[in-house]
């Protein structure tokens, strides 16, 4: 753990050395003892303090400095630290000015000079600032801090990327935080460009990509090989349980993952009903298990990194990824999943994110706190979220276009849907418009069977209105079927015709219509849908694999 800092300023080198030699003596162990020359050189030094998200215990000034002068230094750096505790130096003709400062800037402790001896006329008074310092303070946050709104989209991006990936991080609200926006302002000025980040080594960004921050914290974007046994298109569970088994079974086995590990079902709150885990499991768990698990056997995952094409050249398939690298393998699993489908209705597109979001943006829950919310969707997802955000919310209104749930969800979720009292089912209602300024503040509602629209107010609508594969890399180097599934197995034959590419043996069960390029999980046609299933679709996907390589 980092120390907290004791800063003292005084422009004397004789007065700032003597300081200096009796703060190292008696705190030296406990706290980090920084000096500056100036003002300006001190208020700098905060400065950098607080991008890096150190903590100043106590602040000592002389009085009178040219330039910035004490009380002006400690006024600025009030505004940054306003719990640290500060103190004055001054001599017996500067006492008023000191007297003053404890009025204007809420000074805590004015010395005169010379405090000798120090263990009569100095520790004794900063022990007890010191004391209470600690006893009251929040230590500042030891890591990463995202520094947005929640009225910013891309706040709300950069969170989603950083809590689907497992990192921690703190969120600072400008609306909400005058020390945070003090902060940002230091940076820039134009407080429009969110979110900033804030990292340990004193850096920041302004409003990054994914692949800016990917590249900060260190995630593994680039890979170390050009060519292996098979190369997994999506690290959703299908794609992390076929990294696990490919790896396990000594395939060099890179798995590339365009957002963040752990696909849909990273989203979700709460996983009831996987086997072995009687109480659930977040999805959040779940893909950190499986993470650990792969990358423990040997496999190689790459975030965020996307495929931009696939060709193939002989017996090997060529994988170009968005970096402009080209990687080779024998052998390719599609495992890229689904995503939420976009809404189309007036004002959905100007309010997303910032009141809008699609999936369970579990990030957001806590902010909606004693609010009331909507979710759009009749499915497991909505179900699960809804359950998550009750929580939080003081109702949850879950619209969905059908009388019941009974044929879209799993009957142990209705149950608790139904034992949740601050959830209400709106039936038979769609979402014609959604409207507000900067953030969603009302909601039109249209019955089904009457027509009839009413308004409504909503502080956020969460929507889970179905999916479509991620399949458009694909689409002109496989089959797929009218929803943009890929099909697999038997069903690439075409009016009983066999594809001559496979050179008179049948497809292997998750096979596509091209040898060696195989399909598992939510992305292949008929497939269950279900978390279970495409962990055991990607297992399966690489016995087949083996019996591939047996053909090459």
């Amino acid at each position: 753990m980092k120390k907290h800092i004791i800063l003292t300023v005084d422009d004397e080198s004789e007065v700032l050395n003597a300081i200096l030699r009796d703060l190292r003596t008696r705190y030296a162990k406990q706290y980090r003892i920084v000096k500056a020359s100036s003002g300006e050189e001190a208020l700098e030094a905060v400065k950098k303090f607080k991008k890096r998200g150190d903590s100043i215990a106590l602040i000592i000034s002389d009085v009178r400095m040219p330039g910035i002068d004490g009380p002006e230094f400690l006024d600025a750096a009030l505004k940054l630290y306003p719990e640290s505790r500060r103190v004055l130096l001054t001599a017996y003709a500067d006492t008023q000015a000191a007297i003053r400062s404890i009025n204007d800037i809420g000074l805590d402790y004015y010395l005169l000079k010379p405090w000798d001896p120090p263990e009569d006329n100095l520790y004794p008074i900063l022990d007890d600032l010191l004391e209470e310092w600690e006893a009251t303070v929040n230590i500042p946050y030891d890591g990463i801090r995202v520094a947005g709104t929640l009225l910013s989209a891309h706040s709300h991006q950069v969170k989603d990327f950083l809590a689907r990936n497992r990192i921690p991080y703190q969120w600072l609200d400008l609306d909400k935080d005058k020390t945070a926006l003090e902060l940002v302002k230091t940076i820039t000025q134009e407080i429009t460009k969110l979110p900033i980040l804030f990292f340990q080594d004193g850096s920041h960004l302004i409003q990054p990509d994914r692949n800016a921050i990917a590249e900060k914290i260190g995630l593994h974007t680039e890979a170390e090989e050009d060519f292996y046994d098979l190369i997994v298109i999506g690290a959703g569970p299908a794609g992390l349980a076929a990294g696990v088994y490919g790896a396990s079974e000594g395939l060099r086995t890179l798995v590339v993952e365009k957002t963040s590990t752990g696909g849909q079902a990273g989203t979700s709150s709460r996983i009831e009903n996987y086997l072995g885990f009687p109480k659930g499991l977040s999805g959040v768990e779940l893909t950190r298990r499986a993470v650990t698990q792969a990358q423990r056997l040997g496999a190689e995952i790459l975030v965020p990194r996307e495929v931009m094409a696939i060709t193939i050249d002989g017996s090997y398939k060529i994988v170009k990824l968005d970096d402009g690298k080209e990687l080779r393998s024998y052998a390719l699993i599609i495992a890229s999943g689904v995503e939420v489908k976009k809404f189309k209705v007036p004002g959905i597109d100007t309010l997303s994110g910032a009141g809008v979001y699609y999936g369970a943006a579990l990030t957001e829950g806590a902010h909606y706190s004693s609010k009331e919310v909507y979710v759009l969707g009749g499915g497991n997802s909505a179900g699960q979220g809804a359950m998550f955000f009750a929580r939080y919310a003081s109702k949850v209104n879950m619209i969905i276009r059908r009388e019941s749930l009974r044929d879209t969800m799993s009957s142990y979720l209705i149950d608790q849907l139904n034992d949740q009292s601050n959830i209400e089912l709106i039936t038979n209602t769609t979402v014609e418009e959604v409207r507000g300024e900067k953030k969603l503040e009302r909601l039109f509602l249209k019955h089904t069977n009457s027509g009839e629209t009413r308004e409504v107010d909503a502080s956020a609508l969460f929507i889970f209105i179905g999916t479509a594969p991620r399949t458009d890399i694909i689409s002109d180097l496989v089959e797929r079927d009218g929803a943009g599934y890929v099909k697999t197995g038997m069903d690439v034959i075409q009016n009983g015709n066999l594809p001559s590419r496979f050179r008179g043996r049948f497809p292997f069960t998750f096979e596509t219509s091209q040898p060696g390029i195989f399909a598992a999980g939510d992305v292949r046609s008929g497939s269950s849908k279900r978390v279970a299933a495409a962990v055991g679709e990607g297992a399966v996907a690489v016995q087949l694999v083996h019996q591939f390589l047996k053909t090459v």
